[in-house]
């Protein structure tokens, strides 16, 4: 399975936290990010987005095919992006468009075992397969793309 992580790109600051749009540097990240997942997506890719404004923005720069999922708003947390995705017995490919601190602490566990608080960029995407080599599972980090290098 190939899980795909991309925190939403910059928005205005206030309130309803919900609905803050993207600036429009967050609409330029959003777009690169896009041109870079257009050219090397996996193949049966599910795209699943938090019901915030600006994680459906920055998914809309890739697709109008997506899954909105409440349980992966800003207050998720891992296990809800583990039960959304299926991973890492899903198959197929799962991107999720979402927010920190979720983003950052299932990203600090998938690589070092146990959750911490990590950072992860605005419109940066991280991407993780599993597989399986003699009998061990193992989980591989394949990209880590900031917005600015897409």
């Amino acid at each position: 399975m190939d899980l795909l992580l991309w925190r939403h790109a910059e928005a205005v600051d206030g309130s309803p936290d919900h609905t803050r749009e993207l600036t429009p540097r967050g609409l330029k990240q959003a777009r690169r990010m896009a041109r870079w997942l257009e050219d090397n997506r996996p193949r049966n890719l599910k795209v699943l987005v938090s019901p915030t404004l600006r994680t459906r923005q920055t998914a809309t720069a890739f697709t109008d095919e997506f899954e909105i999922v409440s349980n992966l708003g800003p207050d998720g947390n891992v296990a809800d992006i583990l039960a959304a995705t299926g991973w890492p017995e899903g198959n197929g490919a799962a991107l999720v468009v979402g927010h920190q601190p979720g983003l950052g602490r299932l990203c600090a566990l998938l690589l070092s075992g146990s959750e911490a608080d990590w950072t992860i960029k605005k419109g940066a995407l991280w991407w993780f397969t599993n597989r399986v080599r003699e009998g061990e599972t193992q989980t591989v980090l394949r990209a880590v793309i900031p917005s600015e290098l897409a």
